[in-house]
């Protein structure tokens, strides 16, 4: 396959990142390997979007303070960045729409590079119509993508995919735009049910062409969770997170049993919301 012919890829990991880890770096490497791999594709761009405080999440520390995490443990790499548009929103904001934002971000630039020659373009012109292109936009997905341009896929854990099958947590609409329209990059363990899981779901395993899962082979157990408690008993989190992650939250004394408690009792937004939509 020439590599004009290539389907250009944009990686998208949506999370708390409550910290963010060395797994979730990996997760984007195991992935564009994959992909690259397949001679079908080829990754230009990782996408972290730390999700908004309204998330609600138990033990979820303020958004700014993941944000500069994640651009902190990025800031040596040469594709993956960070995206704030999603965490400095009021409400929390549905994963699809989060998809959808970042589709239509590549929409404008792709259509002001194709519509724009140098010769007639202003200065600032491009950018402030690129902006307000970028704008939170509720129309529908795109159903069909412009052809040559980059697609905007979800990266995610098998924890993510399975969760796909707690009641009220998402909404079944959402799942099928996800998984069809979108695709998935699901990294999983070998032995892990993924596979089991969509072929027990209907709506996944009518777009099974679209969710790509990935083994990870070099395995380790490393999850936001466990770092919080290590910091809570005082134990060292050292080479689990980039050195930098580490040294920010030592300054900032982050993660403690006070912060655990953060949203005690509080119903996660998503639960809150579907079940609020299903009453209605």
């Amino acid at each position: 396959m020439e590599k004009s012919e290539k389907t250009e890829v944009v990686l998208l990991a949506c999370g708390s990142f409550n910290p963010i880890t060395n797994m979730h770096l990996r997760l984007f490497e195991l992935a564009k390997d994959y992909l690259n791999g397949t001679g079908k594709y080829k990754v230009v761009k990782g996408i972290i979007s730390p999700v908004g405080d309204a998330y609600k999440k138990k033990g979820l520390i303020p958004a700014h303070h993941r944000v500069i995490m994640a651009e902190l443990a990025t800031r040596n790499s040469k594709w993956v960045e960070v995206d704030t548009w999603e965490s400095l929103q009021k409400e929390w904001i549905e994963t699809v729409k989060v998809l959808r934002h970042h589709q239509e971000k590549l929409e404008a630039v792709y259509s002001d590079s194709q519509e724009d020659s140098p010769a007639q373009e202003r200065p600032g012109r491009k950018r402030k119509r690129s902006e307000q292109k970028q704008e939170f936009s509720p129309k529908k997905p795109f159903e069909l993508k412009t052809k040559g341009m980059p697609e905007v896929k979800l990266l995610c854990g098998a924890d993510l995919l399975e969760s796909f099958g707690v009641p009220s947590l998402w909404k079944s609409e959402d799942i099928a735009q996800i998984v069809g329209v979108y695709g998935l990059i699901c990294i999983t363990r070998a032995g892990n049910d993924a596979q089991k899981f969509i072929y027990e779901s209907d709506v996944l395993w009518k777009h099974r062409s679209n969710i790509h899962l990935v083994d990870e082979w070099i395995t380790n157990d490393i999850s936001s969770t466990k770092i919080r408690r290590a910091l809570r008993r005082g134990q060292s989190i050292r080479y689990l997170v980039p050195d930098l992650v580490q040294e920010y939250i030592e300054k900032h004394n982050l993660y403690n049993s006070e912060s655990e408690d953060r949203n005690a009792g509080v119903i996660l937004a998503p639960l809150q919301k579907n079940t609020a939509g299903a009453k209605s």
